[in-house]
């Protein structure tokens, strides 16, 4: 019991010092064993979505999005001040849900249905491309890890490891629920942590040569979807009111048009 109570008061501690991430390295989730963990996990999803037949890599959907993804990448790659390099990796999944997610380490997955029911353009796909790339740049995945231990859904106070149950949890695809939610997959982000993903993901698609201003139209879309969609819901209840973060990045428009003309030249 004793021995308990100091690892809570310990985490506790490292929580007012450090924040939820400083809790994750605590625990014994470093950047490069969080990563690690993720690339597993990745497998594991990426693997059922194989057998379920749903992974997409000829669709002219499927082309697009890995061809935004490619020139992207050099630009994450160059964004990475984690310490530990990315192994990026994209796969599409062939389904009717709006949806896309990043894990740590940069596996990600982009769901069809979300460039296809808001028939997004290039730009539109690299805006949602920048966005996932940025959590994971960010590390708001082990920070999601650190406030599970924090709120004691996934914490062994003997140990003091994080169990890694991941996966993506997808309504639609039934790819391992329950798994991935230690990352923050499919689980609401906070406000400022979309918000940092939001300006990220704008710099990243206005240096590989995206308008930026693609990134208001992308959520303008969302609006325009009835609220009663399910296929929606997967996202929209994940991220903060869309008027508010079309404003926020309209503030940032200036600076990224910059960025998107030096791009150009």
């Amino acid at each position: 019991m004793m021995k308990k109570r100091l690892l809570a008061a310990a985490l506790v501690a490292v929580m007012t010092l450090g924040g939820c991430a400083g809790v994750a390295e605590m625990a014994g989730y470093n950047s490069a064993a969080l990563n690690q963990e993720a690339a597993k996990s990745y497998r594991q999803v990426i693997g059922q979505a194989q057998q379920q037949r749903v992974v997409d890599s000829t669709s002219r959907t499927a082309k697009r999005i890995q061809t935004v993804f490619m020139r992207l990448k050099p630009y994450a790659e160059r964004a990475n001040a984690t310490g530990v390099p990315f192994a990026w990796e994209m796969t599409v999944i062939r389904s009717e849900e709006l949806n896309a997610w990043a894990m740590p380490g940069g596996k990600m997955a982009f769901y069809t249905g979300l460039a296809e029911k808001l028939n997004l353009t290039d730009d539109e796909i690299a805006a949602v491309v920048g966005h996932e790339m940025t959590h994971a740049l960010n590390e708001h995945g082990k920070q999601e890890a650190g406030q599970k231990i924090l709120t004691g859904l996934a914490v062994q106070l003997g140990g003091a490891v994080l169990q890694a149950k991941t996966g993506v949890g997808s309504d639609t695809l039934n790819l391992g629920a329950g798994l991935l939610s230690e990352y923050g997959i499919n689980k609401p982000f906070s406000r400022s942590q979309e918000y940092e993903a939001d300006a990220g993901g704008m710099r990243l698609m206005a240096q590989g040569g995206y308008n930026p201003e693609a990134a208001l139209t992308v959520w303008e879309k969302m609006n325009r979807i009835n609220d009663n969609n399910n296929a929606l819901n997967a996202i929209v209840s994940t991220h903060p009111n869309n008027n508010a973060r079309i404003e926020a990045m309209r503030r940032l428009l200036p600076e990224m048009r910059g960025i998107y003309a030096q791009s150009r030249r």
